[in-house]
């Protein structure tokens, strides 16, 4: 009998721990996957962008709607990139945490070039004094855990209106940060103490996990590393301005893209300039997932430039899940590598 009641007691003390568990929402796959690492054991989070949608322009459903409606947490790059959940977010519950990693203190940050003349007019900020690159940036280094009431931080903020594609162009801070393995590195850290603060009762797990996948964000980052750094200096092109965190961290010679912002169109003296770059050093160009390749395509007549395949910043066309980090930064490190050195 001592032995039932023992039993008894254990299976509602962990049915008490799991009701108390966290809902949390995620806006894209790469934030998903580190926040399903961290969670592992205790919880799953929802992942609220459809699989193949705009990041920047999505269109939430009802059932998403009631997720956000429902949910104690959000945890997403922030209104930078997807404004959508901003809005949203105020349906949240007072006590909801919104935790927008790309303004936490200590993330790694990089400005757009004004032009996309490589890496120059990018600057590294944040992670100051930790060994990272960076000297610090006070405009985005704010504390992220924030209560529903001040969760999108306001648009006024980082200077952007609520009028859809126009809110990225770019200029001002570059919100592709998962990109870099030192900020995904950074974040898990950042995640497992706000769902500890949360649900202390599975605090320890929430940070154990964190450690784990921390030691295979450092495997990875060595792995792509070393793959890359026989083609660092050959030249490439890109359909789209999203890969400044990966090229700048592993050393790459990104030579200039098609499009400077998410909604810009190519104007005639930008394309001629880049046709020219292409022709003259330029070992591949890259078309990107979701996107018409025929202009950049185009851009190849007459040059010894290769087409590699299609990139996927955000793993819109991966599948979702822990694995989905690791999975888009191999494809992204393999498809280059593949291209730039005539694999």
């Amino acid at each position: 009998m001592r032995y039932i009641i023992s039993s008894l007691m254990s299976i509602c003390a962990a049915t008490a721990a799991m009701a108390d568990v966290p809902r949390v929402v995620t806006d894209i796959p790469p934030i998903h996957a580190l926040t399903s690492q961290v969670m592992e054991g205790v919880g799953a989070p929802v992942l609220l962008l459809d699989r193949g949608a705009d990041e920047h322009n999505f269109q939430l459903r009802p059932s998403q709607m009631a997720d956000i409606s429902r949910a104690d947490m959000a945890i997403w790059i922030g209104p930078e990139l997807t404004p959508w959940l901003a809005r949203a977010w105020q349906s949240a519950k007072a006590d909801a945490v919104s935790l927008p990693l790309l303004s936490m203190k200590g993330t790694i940050t990089r400005d757009y070039a004004a032009k996309d003349e490589g890496h120059e007019g990018h600057d590294d900020h944040g992670h100051e004094g930790d060994g990272h690159e960076g000297h610090g940036h006070d405009d985005h280094q704010h504390e992220g855990h924030e209560h529903k009431g001040h969760a999108d931080h306001g648009h006024d903020d980082h200077g952007h209106d609520d009028h859809g594609h126009d809110d990225h162009a770019h200029s001002g801070v570059d919100a592709h940060a998962w990109l870099d393995p030192r900020n995904a590195s950074f974040w898990l850290d950042e995640i497992a103490d706000t769902l500890a603060q949360r649900d202390p009762a599975n605090a320890a797990l929430y940070r154990a996990n964190a450690q784990k996948a921390k030691a295979d964000i450092a495997a990875l980052d060595a792995e792509l590393a070393t793959l890359l750094a026989p083609v660092k200096d050959k030249g490439f092109v890109t359909y789209h301005d999203a890969y400044g965190y990966f090229t700048a961290h592993y050393g790459l010679t990104f030579a200039g893209s098609i499009a400077l912002g998410d909604a810009s169109g190519a104007g005639a003296a930008h394309i001629s300039a880049l046709g020219q770059k292409i022709a003259a050093d330029v070992v591949c160009v890259f078309p990107e997932a979701q996107h018409d390749a025929r202009l950049l395509l185009q851009l190849l007549d007459g040059t010894k430039a290769k087409a590699g395949a299609a990139l996927d910043p955000v793993g819109a066309v991966q599948e979702p899940g822990a694995g989905a980090y690791a999975a888009l930064m191999r494809a992204l490190a393999g498809n280059l590598h593949a291209c730039l050195s005539g694999a």
